[in-house]
């Protein structure tokens, strides 16, 4: 099957584990891919794999909390590939400690991570997809973002923003055709 054959799709978080894995699986399916991710070997390393396999794809490293690097890499995706018709925002990290043990620096870098990434992605990656006419967007969150879980505050309410800041997007962006999920 070729599910995304002439598709783009992104993803954060690109370079190991479920990123990784959803990056293979969209050049299976026949996607281009776009891998962004901190970590440049392993990034370039996926890379490597999918176009080794018959794919396209390339390999961004950027930090996707900040917003200029967002905007570079819907720019890069746009003059590799044209367009952009997924976005898997799966970028994340986890600090395991309760309030009283989470340093202010903590509580940051995991609201940056699982957070700010994903409204700065979007931010810049609807606005493309609304052009196209379309376009679907998924942003990785946690039961634990739901029912909470123990010496993991900023995890949790990292990942509590992530479900909401999904839903709110789903209703602002659903009647253009934008799928957020």
């Amino acid at each position: 099957m070729n599910r995304f054959e002439s598709q783009v799709a992104l993803v954060t978080g690109g370079a190991s584990g479920i990123g990784k894995a959803s990056a293979l699986a969209f050049a299976a399916e026949g996607a281009r891919v776009v891998i962004v991710d901190l970590n440049r070997e392993l990034g370039e390393e996926t890379a490597s794999q999918i176009r080794h396999q018959g794919g396209e794809a390339i390999f961004i490293a950027a930090n996707v909390s900040q917003a200029l690097e967002c905007q570079n890499i819907m720019q890069r995706t746009l003059e590799a590939f044209g367009r952009l018709d997924v976005l898997f925002n799966n970028a994340g990290i986890t600090r395991r400690a309760d309030v009283v043990n989470t340093t202010e620096q903590e509580w940051d870098a995991v609201m940056n991570t699982n957070v700010k990434s994903i409204f700065l992605m979007c931010k810049y990656a609807v606005p493309i997809m609304r052009t196209q006419g379309g376009g679907a967007i998924v942003n990785t969150a946690s039961g634990w973002g739901i029912l909470a879980g123990k010496d993991a505050v900023s995890y949790c309410a990292s990942k509590g923003a992530v479900v909401l800041l999904t839903k709110a997007q789903a209703i602002d962006h659903g009647p253009q055709k934008t799928r957020v999920n």
